[in-house]
């Protein structure tokens, strides 16, 4: 039988960075100051993330690009790295994601790529808790609840056990 199945969801938008809440504006100011940060000397796409513990604690990173590609990392994989090998026990509550080029600040917020959502998914499940992802750009801000709005169908551990043995 033949299902048709559809995926929403709802998000936030925002029309400037003054317009969320005192935290999460503060996230997203360190991820465009980390973003100023960034190595990207051949695609001069300079992004930054920021992420947000249970602790208060706000980490950053950057992309980090490299001649011998696709040895760089994405600024989402780089903070959260950082956050699993200095604070294992400490949860991600939020990132932020921003994006600049040599005009400034882009004007659509820019959104994870597919090996960084895969990374959040897994942060998610490891954590047992859901991460809000902000991503900022000039003309809004978009605040998502939790990876799988952003990655449906998403692989996880579970995928992994298998239910019937192999023939």
């Amino acid at each position: 039988m033949k299902r048709q199945v559809s995926i929403l969801f709802t998000y936030y938008e925002y029309d400037s960075i003054e317009d969320l809440e005192k935290d999460d504006r503060f996230l997203t100011e360190g991820a465009i100051e980390a973003a100023r940060n960034a190595y990207a000397p051949y695609s001069h796409y300079y992004v930054g993330a920021a992420v947000r513990l249970e602790s208060g604690m706000m980490l950053s990173g950057t992309n980090v690009e490299n001649a011998a590609f696709p040895s760089g990392i994405c600024a989402e994989r780089n903070v959260v790295a950082n956050a699993v090998s200095n604070h294992r026990n400490d949860r991600i509550e939020a990132i932020a994601i921003a994006a600049l080029t040599s005009a400034g600040l882009i004007e659509d917020p820019v959104t994870p790529c597919g090996n960084c959502r895969q990374v959040l998914t897994e942060e998610e499940v490891r954590n047992g808790n859901k991460i809000k992802i902000i991503l900022t750009g000039v003309r809004k801000i978009i605040v998502i609840e939790g990876v799988e709005n952003i990655l449906p169908l998403r692989f996880n551990s579970g995928n992994l056990k298998a239910t019937l043995p192999l023939q």
